[in-house]
């Protein structure tokens, strides 16, 4: 069996002095799309921006086509071939669709920028269709798509996407699925913190669990759904504000 494309080892991390992970172990299969659940507070976006380097993680191993990066910066990471799109979309409203696609480009090596833009319009024919609009004046549903598009420019392997769902109404959320398993079969691998769950149950292939910084289970949807420790901590409870 080949090893896995994205491995945690006892990662814990800290925000000051509060333990935010404690002693994460997973692995991230490549071809997979992987969600990260649990309550709010649970440690879920923490995990994925110490992935990506921000916060450093204090103890562990992260290794990514194995490759160690748990010291590694951002910017360093970035160039692996491994791509977030935060929570909160953070386009450039000022900037054009094709302006901020240009931005997601700048860790693409070797440059290929028409070529990279034709194969993220494909993927996203409306942003094509608004290629000179101004961000800002997308629609939420535009707006996130876009997020997801300028990060597809850097050719990652690896793509972490925080609440991509957030804001989105009904239609918009059943075009992100299609999207994601779209974007999947055509070669990256997306790891993906969300709460809305039959997003989550409908694409993942993967569903990790996090309780209070802790790991507390994994496996597929099926598997989650009936796990009774998943059941206490996450799905069981009122998810007025989950995150």
């Amino acid at each position: 069996m080949s090893a896995p494309l994205l491995s945690v080892r006892g990662v814990t991390a800290y925000y000051g002095h509060v333990c935010a992970l404690k002693g994460i172990d997973l692995d991230v299969n490549a071809g997979e799309i992987v969600a990260l659940i649990g309550a709010n507070g649970a440690g879920k976006s923490t995990l994925m921006m110490t992935i990506f380097g921000n916060p450093r993680a204090r103890d562990g191993e992260i290794r990514f086509a194995d490759r160690d990066i748990t010291r590694l910066s951002t910017h360093e990471i970035a160039r692996l071939k491994l791509a977030q799109a935060p929570e909160g979309r953070r386009i450039f409203p000022r900037m054009t669709v094709l302006e901020n696609l240009q931005m997601g480009a700048t860790a693409a090596e070797p440059n290929d920028f028409a070529g990279d833009l034709d194969r993220v319009l494909t993927l996203f024919p409306r942003l094509k269709q608004r290629v000179g609009q101004r961000g800002g004046t997308l629609s939420g549903g535009e707006q996130q798509m876009l997020a997801i598009a300028r990060a597809l420019m850097s050719r990652p392997r690896l793509l972490l996407l925080d609440e991509p769902a957030a804001g989105l109404n009904d239609r918009e959320t059943a075009e992100l699925a299609v999207l994601l398993r779209a974007i999947c079969d055509a070669g990256t691998t997306i790891m993906v913190v969300e709460h809305n769950m039959s997003l989550v149950m409908g694409v993942a292939d993967t569903i990790f669990v996090l309780d209070a910084g802790r790991l507390i289970a994994g496996g597929s949807p099926r598997q989650v759904q009936s796990d009774p420790r998943v059941i206490e901590a996450y799905l069981g409870r009122t998810q007025e504000q989950p995150s």
